[in-house]
């Protein structure tokens, strides 16, 4: 049995030698192969990478041409997996590389993925809490239970990670592509380190924008709200419309308001702006995937045994 582990890169200069060496500590007989893949990272990640892959045999490099975000990179990765099971984990060492031992134990009971659950999850407040607004929205707008405490780190079989590869489509989020093709699922509790470096690489407008290409790209809800809302708003108009006919034919109406007519106005303006902005960026998302572009370029691969 052959055992990959994939780990996408950026800004880890400073955490791979010791992911690297609590690896192979963590699962010594165990033949498997580490997948590092640099995400475009601004520092010396790749020369690390290249310094690890010349000092042990069973670690592979691949450099992205550019910075193509975690998910397309984890992508890159299982790519170029060859093992009958995969664990993918973070490079920051929060993913502590202890509990692969317990991954795989509990994989061999019979389960196709275990999903690690983070317990006292070590990030910032502010993080937690939008970790938290966010995969509610996202549970809401799908239909499917989402936990905050589940990321990437976990172990998959070949089988699941076989139909993960085969989703070709342009907008990437790991955790709801593994969620969307099923087989047998469970997760087990594993501790949350603090990260090794000062802060997340993602800042407010990434995590923002993340959020966004994965609601519109797994959800269709929000397109429907706007025409129930739609419905909603006519609906009104039609009432209010009568409303103002039946006091004009009381003679109860001389002089049209001029407040109700700007309050309309402004109302419906911003309504047909939103509908338009909504309708405009599945349109984008469409016009995205229809170009067929490669998910990842790779610039450099070293390392294979």
């Amino acid at each position: 049995m052959i055992l990959s582990i994939v780990s996408p890169v950026y800004r880890a200069e400073s955490t791979l030698e010791e992911l690297v060496f609590r690896i192979r500590k963590a699962i010594p007989e165990i033949e498997m192969e580490i997948i590092l893949v640099d995400d475009g990272s601004p520092d010396n990640s790749w020369i690390k990478i290249k310094e690890l892959v010349a000092s042990y045999p069973e670690i592979k490099g691949l450099k992205l041409s550019r910075n193509f975000g975690q998910h397309y990179a984890i992508t890159a990765g299982l790519d170029a997996s060859v093992g009958e099971w995969v664990v993918v984990m973070d490079c920051d060492l929060q993913d502590q590389p202890e509990e692969i031992p317990s991954f795989l134990e509990k994989a061999l009971e019979g389960y196709d993925v275990v999903l690690g659950k983070r317990k006292n999850r070590r990030d910032g407040f502010l993080k937690r809490l939008s970790s938290k607004l966010f995969y509610r929205t996202l549970a809401w707008l799908t239909g499917s239970h989402q936990d905050e405490r589940i990321a990437n780190f976990g172990i998959y079989h070949r089988k699941v990670i076989n139909e993960i590869i085969g989703m070709r489509e342009s907008i990437r989020y790991f955790p709801t592509m593994v969620k969307w093709v099923g087989f047998r699922q469970t997760s087990i509790e594993v501790v949350h380190s603090n990260r090794e470096e000062a802060s997340s690489n993602y800042n407010f407008n990434k995590l923002f924008n993340l959020a966004l290409d994965i609601m519109l790209a797994y959800s269709d809800k929000p397109i429907r709200l706007t025409v129930k809302l739609g419905f909603g708003i006519a609906l009104s108009g039609f009432l209010f419309a009568l409303f103002t006919f039946l006091k004009y034919l009381n003679g109860e109406i001389i002089v049209a308001g001029y407040a109700s007519l700007i309050i309309s106005i402004w109302v419906l303006t911003g309504f047909i702006l939103i509908t338009l902005g909504m309708v405009g960026l599945y349109v984008g998302k469409t016009f995205e995937g229809v170009k067929n572009r490669p998910i990842y370029i790779i610039e450099k691969q070293i390392g294979d045994k």
